[in-house]
């Protein structure tokens, strides 16, 4: 059977998540998180949005409740087997959570003493409304596994890696397309299948591309344009390979760079430069964002930057890639060796309608930061 990741790594994990569990008082942990059931055990559906849950008690005991289509997946890809996944039948009125309680009944575990992660786009709104009936003294676990998973081992790092490698391969891809009078999907289109030649898969959201006055958005957006002779395009990416993500961020210039753009890209490649060296373990993340905003701020661009300025990189699903917390002012959360982060400097100077955007992932090491992708800081123009 297939496997992300040895028997040994996910019996390693299960461990350390059954011991967070005991540590924090509980008889069991109900996991809605996609990421979170991914790590335990290696399941890999879009399935979470639906009703399913993962339990794990604080004897070691896994199992799953999951739709039909998500039987064969969860024994495909992960490490349980047929007794451990257990089904809930589509029918008109029907309450999935009567089938959690029973079991949990089954599972001889008290109601009175288990959390849920419920901080997650794995629990809908609709269906934690019927948890929060079926078990109302339900106490909130959403923070106990984000920290196992925070710090990586060697065979995520070596996923990581693969993904740097294939969000390079993208860049490639779109400075190879990127011209005047190139259609904004046929970058896409490249960049996307750059990745899939590589051996990723689709990211935990959309390839950002905007050009002309769509440079200046941090989002996808419906409506595609050709380049101009004279352009902006930022493109937000990421491979993505067995889940794991590394992001990047570029503005490509289209023609000849102005004199703003020129001072713009300067403060984004000094601050990005800045940031990576705040990174060290032990160090508070808030330290990181310092870096950034006061680079920016002494650039006289305090009003063009944003109030984050990256976050962690990790295996991570729909609808976003975003490995929580961010690097925003005073975070405390001190950073870790062998976690990964993505790092971006964006400007969006709405007064001159310029936009200006570099990142990339990197590795926090015991000695300080390891840059992942191959590209330089060099302005880019086309």
């Amino acid at each position: 059977m297939p496997r992300h990741f040895s028997d040994a790594e996910y019996a390693d994990r299960q461990t350390r998540a059954v011991r967070a569990i005991s540590d924090a008082g509980y008889d069991a942990l109900l996991i809605f998180s996609p990421e979170s059931q991914y790590w335990l055990c290696g399941y890999d559906t879009f399935g979470f949005a639906m009703f399913q849950c993962m339990v794990l008690t604080s004897s070691g005991t896994l199992h799953l409740l999951t739709r039909a289509p998500d039987y064969r997946q969860a024994l495909f890809t992960s490490t349980l087997t047929e007794d451990q996944v257990h089904v809930w039948k589509d029918v008109e009125g029907v309450n999935p959570t009567d089938n959690l309680l029973r079991l949990l009944s089954r599972l001889e575990v008290k109601t009175s003493n288990i959390a849920a992660e419920i901080n997650t786009a794995g629990l809908p709104h609709y269906y934690g409304k019927m948890l929060e009936t079926a078990l109302p003294v339900l106490q909130d676990g959403s923070s106990i596994l984000p920290p196992l998973r925070r710090v990586k081992s060697e065979a995520e790092i070596a996923c990581i890696r693969k993904a740097a490698a294939l969000s390079d391969d993208a860049l490639d891809a779109a400075l190879q397309t990127a011209k005047a009078g190139a259609f904004e999907g046929d970058i896409l289109a490249n960049m996307q299948g750059a990745v899939f030649k590589g051996g990723g898969e689709y990211a935990g959201n959309e390839f950002i591309l905007g050009s002309g006055d769509g440079a200046l958005m941090c989002r996808s957006y419906a409506g595609k344009r050709s380049l101009s002779h004279q352009d902006q395009m930022t493109l937000e990416w990421s491979g993505s390979y067995m889940r794991y993500h590394a992001a990047m961020m570029r503005t490509v210039v289209i023609g000849t760079p102005n004199d703003t753009q020129i001072r713009m890209h300067a403060a984004a490649a000094e601050a990005l430069e800045a940031c990576e060296n705040a990174i060290r373990p032990g160090a508070p993340m808030g330290d990181v964002f310092d870096a950034h905003a006061k680079v920016f701020d002494a650039h006289g661009l305090h009003h063009a930057r944003l109030n984050a300025c990256g976050y962690g990189m990790g295996a991570v699903f729909q609808p976003i890639w975003v490995e929580f917390p961010m690097f925003y002012e005073g975070n405390p959360l001190k950073m870790q060796a062998n976690q990964a982060f993505f790092l971006h400097m964006i400007l969006m100077d709405s007064d001159a309608n310029l936009a200006m955007c570099y990142g990339h992932t990197v590795l926090c090491t015991e000695t300080g930061v390891e840059r992942l992708s191959r590209y330089s800081l060099d302005l880019l123009v086309r």
